[in-house]
């Protein structure tokens, strides 16, 4: 009787560890799928934020920046109009110096503003590259720009404050 009271006691305790080491391997494989879910979360940022930026990482020509600039910026209240298009087109003419360079400038600015929905990130991204690019006078210019196609094109478009104070700041004006 003693005997079958140590293998029924050894038989218990192996049942035991075994139970307890699989709830322990059960809660590692756990933790390793929470780990892994979290790493492909900020994978999976990474990359949407890279694909949302790629239409502005490819501008390399100021006349295109200050194109796709513009377009994004009135284009945050609905759709460019016809009529709003060819301010656009009006303004970048005078800075682009040919048709063809201010034809391929408005269709990648039309196209770029309806890739990105923030007009904070374009601002963000482009203006230091005009900042660079410009000089002080050629970056007023650019502001005056904005406004005339802001005014242009039928119904008045209001500029945000707020994106035309970031839009100073980021092209190296002082804001007070």
């Amino acid at each position: 009787m003693p005997f079958l009271i140590a293998i029924l006691g050894v038989l218990g305790a192996a049942a035991l560890w075994y139970y307890r080491m699989k709830a322990m391997n059960d809660a590692a494989r756990e933790v390793a799928d929470v780990v892994g879910r979290v790493q492909g979360n900020i994978r999976r940022k990474k990359l949407r934020k890279q694909a949302a930026l790629s239409p502005l990482t490819a501008i390399d020509d100021p006349v295109v920046a200050a194109a796709t600039l513009i377009t994004s910026i009135v284009s945050e209240n609905g759709p460019v109009l016809p009529q709003r298009e060819a301010v656009i087109r009006e303004v970048i003419a005078q800075i682009a110096g040919s048709p063809k360079k201010t034809d391929e400038a408005i269709v990648y600015a039309k196209w770029a503003a309806s890739q990105i929905d923030d007009t904070t990130l374009v601002i963000d991204k482009l203006a230091p590259f005009l900042r660079e690019r410009l000089d002080p006078n050629e970056r007023e210019d650019l502001l005056r720009m904005l406004n005339r196609v802001a005014q242009g094109g039928g119904q008045s478009v209001k500029v945000a404050d707020q994106r035309m104070l970031r839009l100073r700041q980021k092209l190296g004006f002082e804001v007070n």
